[in-house]
């Protein structure tokens, strides 16, 4: 049976979940219905393999080329902006909470695709409704230690795929692939997941992070081809 606390906040999760809930049924990643792509399909009936990308069995290494030395002991996740009760957690209050395992496809803007990751970690909407979000916050901003940023809507991190990380194949993930801690959104392209993950500003407009400033896509859906902005 699930303990006061882990059911108080799943409670608060399925409460903030559900703002939300009809605008995620409709999202591309799980309702396009002319998808593009390739393969047997996905468990949200996208094919396997979005237009464009090709499929590895390696886990190519993509940053701004600084890998933050972090370690549990000093790691921090604080959540502010646009919320009710600006929490920060460490390493002991994140392993608190509800863990979960998920296998996932990990979809990189830069055309090659990794299926079939074992994940665990927590999910971030469970994190998320610790902080009780304003009801005008629509979008959030992810911070990381190596001074990273991207943009989400709620429409997305919200849905309970969207982790945050803290094993691969059931060992620590590795400091180059953003351990201790990463965000991974296996609907979007996978630059929307921070690596060394240290900070959630919820906002009540969208403002665009560090490869949305560049001419990345601001919404990153796969099987559209949504790789740059066109504005």
């Amino acid at each position: 049976m699930p303990d006061e606390k882990t059911t108080r906040i799943v409670d608060s999760r399925m409460r903030l979940r559900r703002r939300f809930l009809e605008r995620m049924r409709n999202t591309p990643s799980v309702a396009d219905q002319e998808p593009q792509g390739s393969g047997p399909v996905n468990r949200h009936g996208m094919p396997r393999l979005p237009i464009g990308q090709t499929e590895t069995r390696k886990w190519p290494v993509l940053d701004l080329g600084v890998h933050p030395s972090v370690s549990t002991e000093e790691w921090q996740l604080t959540i502010d902006g646009a919320v009710k009760n600006p929490i920060r957690l460490d390493w002991k209050a994140m392993m608190s909470l509800e863990q979960v395992d998920d296998v996932q496809d990990f979809h990189c803007v830069t055309t090659w695709s990794r299926c079939d990751l074992a994940f665990s970690g927590v999910r971030l909407s469970s994190v998320l409704a610790l902080a009780e979000p304003e009801d005008g916050a629509s979008h959030i901003m992810c911070y990381a230690y190596d001074d990273y940023t991207t943009n989400v809507s709620l429409v997305e991190a919200l849905k309970d795929d969207v982790l945050l990380v803290h094993s691969w194949d059931g060992a620590p993930l590795p400091r180059e692939h953003g351990g201790p801690l990463r965000m991974v959104t296996p609907q979007l392209y996978a630059w929307k997941g921070a690596k060394w993950i240290n900070r959630i500003e919820f906002m009540t407009e969208d403002r665009r992070g560090y490869w949305e400033q560049r001419g990345y896509s601001n919404t990153a859906y796969p099987w559209r081809d949504d790789r740059y902005s066109d504005d």
